[in-house]
């Protein structure tokens, strides 16, 4: 069965963008202009995840993210922030809002789904360990996938860890954007990343790995 996803963007342009770049993944879309239209299209038929814009007119990203962690019917409800903005402080709103994911636009395609999918496996590992715990059995080992990186995908992670987008990686190691979208989503799914902030986590605290 396909998963249900929200978009939700004030701008008609980008929203026909990005979903129409996830439904050729496979996914079952459904579009929101506003945090307010969104809310209701939540409770109308609860997604498995939202994708959201932060930047509105009304209620805002961030303000749709909190009433949703704070609503117990979807609380745990996977969110990923897509957005022109790219500021510290930005981030850790959202994150403080409770979101799991950040990306900024313009968005890549191939990244963007990485982080979904890598998101819904979570949530799907963490629904099984749960089934298995409350039916009283004897929980099995949750395989995380955790590979070694090679040494060009780790030239491409200390990159992202000093904040440089693909574009300039691309023109720092005379590679294509192409190839580095595609050595950027075999380390958030080798290490079981969600997004490029726990790229630049994992080499600040292994720089010796």
């Amino acid at each position: 069965m396909s998963k249900r996803l929200l978009v939700v963007d004030d701008e008609p342009n980008l929203l026909r963008a990005v979903a129409a770049v996830l439904r050729g993944e496979g996914f079952e879309i459904s579009t929101a202009r506003s945090g307010k239209e969104a809310l209701v299209a939540v409770a109308r038929n609860l997604p498995d995840l939202i994708v959201s814009d932060v930047r509105m007119p009304g209620m805002d990203g961030f303000e749709l993210a909190r009433r949703l962690r704070h609503a117990p019917n979807f609380a745990l409800l996977p969110i990923v922030f897509l957005t022109a903005k790219d500021e510290t402080e930005d981030r850790v709103e959202g994150f403080r809002a409770g979101v799991d994911a950040y990306l900024t636009k313009p968005f890549e395609p191939d990244e963007l789904v990485a982080v979904i999918n890598n998101i819904l496996q979570r949530v799907e590992r963490t629904h099984s360990t749960i089934a298995r715990l409350v039916g009283n059995e004897q929980p099995e080992t949750v395989f995380v996938r955790d590979e070694e990186l090679t040494e060009a995908e780790w030239r491409v992670a200390s990159l992202v860890a000093r904040g440089l987008s693909n574009k300039e990686i691309a023109l720092e190691l005379n590679l294509s954007i192409r190839t580095i979208e595609n050595h950027v989503s075999r380390i958030l799914a080798k290490k079981n990343f969600s997004n490029r902030v726990e790229i630049a986590r994992h080499i600040i605290s292994n720089p010796n790995e």
